[in-house]
């Protein structure tokens, strides 16, 4: 294990080296690393959170299509979000999008900020999505760590230790960071990591944060998503015409109900639902 006091510039510049060589013959070609367009990267970011590359190219274009910015996603209606969303999962993300689209608008006038802080204000924006929308849109050298970014340092930095915590690796990104292009850097530090996820023992299960996503079969998140496709083709609906739409028992869905509606998905009028 290498700690950050011990490490070299001369080690510092050797890592850097690894991590680009491989870069220049194996750098991934995505569509939202061809432009700086803090939309279109907020966009992506939102989009990758928990969710696989190859289903996010499927649907970055045809989102930026439909919504061109921040003023156009505002003013569209969650029905219409969600049913462009459809494939994406997590369908919170995409509420959280409008929000962020009609903040932005009212309150800085259609340009996101490019301030980590402030940025983290926003909803669906933590800590990781802060930097990287930093470091991808502004090009600013921003301190983020995220699973292909873990992957790297936990392989080359912490090959003989059991457990890492992530703390002990973001002193390291903050040492190695490329700051005259950090924008170039993570994108290199990323496509390394996916290597490593093909070619290696995932590195990923020595970190003391490495959670095994729970079955979506069944699940709770699988009820919710059917609800709202349910809800996107025909609306208002009952509880029971719901319920038999989905093939549920109504017991299965009342939670699932509340819940819709208290993250403003949804709301009840009389005894019928609509999307909001």
């Amino acid at each position: 294990m290498i700690k950050v006091r011990t490490l070299t510039p001369a080690a510092v510049r050797s890592f850097q080296k690894t991590i680009y060589q491989y870069f220049s013959t194996h750098a991934r070609d995505l569509p939202w690393r061809n432009t700086d367009n803090p939309y279109h990267i907020l966009v992506s970011e939102i989009m990758l959170q928990q969710t696989q590359v190859e289903r996010v190219i499927e649907k970055y274009g045809q989102f930026i299509k439909q919504f061109p910015d921040f003023y156009r996603l505002s003013r569209a209606p969650l029905r219409k979000i969600l049913m462009m969303w459809q494939g994406l999962g997590y369908n919170r993300r995409a509420i959280a999008l409008k929000q962020i689209a009609q903040r932005v608008v009212e309150e800085f006038h259609g340009h996101l900020p490019s301030d980590v802080e402030v940025l983290k204000t926003f909803p669906g924006i933590g800590e990781a999505t802060a930097g990287a929308v930093a470091a991808f849109a502004f090009n600013q050298p921003a301190i983020f760590l995220e699973t292909n970014i873990r992957r790297v340092f936990i392989h080359h930095f912490f090959s003989h230790k059991a457990t890492v915590r992530d703390t002990e690796i973001l002193p390291l990104i903050k040492k190695t960071l490329y700051t005259s292009n950090p924008r170039k850097w993570y994108y290199a530090l990323m496509d390394y990591g996916v290597m490593l996820k093909k070619e290696q023992q995932n590195p990923n299960r020595k970190s003391a944060h490495y959670q095994k996503q729970s079955p979506f079969e069944g699940s709770n998140r699988q009820i919710r998503g059917m609800i709202l496709r349910a809800l996107m083709k025909e609306a208002p609906l009952s509880k029971s015409e719901i319920a038999k739409i989905i093939g549920r028992a109504v017991q299965d869905i009342n939670d699932n109900l509340v819940q819709l509606q208290k993250e403003g998905f949804i709301k009840k009028t009389g005894r019928k639902f609509t999307i909001l």
